[in-house]
């Protein structure tokens, strides 16, 4: 039986290629992101901090009006701080 990662590991893994093309987070993987962390309707405490952290290393490397208003969405509405 094959053993499934956790949820959480499975959104670090997918934010890898996201960041790995041109070192920036588009709109559309942040919405496959968050649509990763919402698969089950609900966003643990694992996926917070992974999610957090995406978030966190995007604004850090400079993202696009559009990402960084929908970053600040996305924070508001699942309660992730900015560090």
């Amino acid at each position: 039986m094959p053993h499934r990662l956790p949820d959480h590991l499975q959104l670090a893994l997918a934010a890898i290629p996201a960041f790995a093309d041109d070192g920036r987070l588009s709109l559309d993987e942040l919405d496959h992101l968050l649509g990763l962390a919402l698969r089950d309707q609900v966003i643990d405490a694992d996926e917070t901090r992974v999610l957090g952290n995406i978030l966190d290393r995007a604004e850090r490397d400079g993202v696009d009006a559009d990402v960084q208003a929908r970053i600040m969405q996305v924070r508001t509405a699942h309660d992730l701080p900015a560090n």
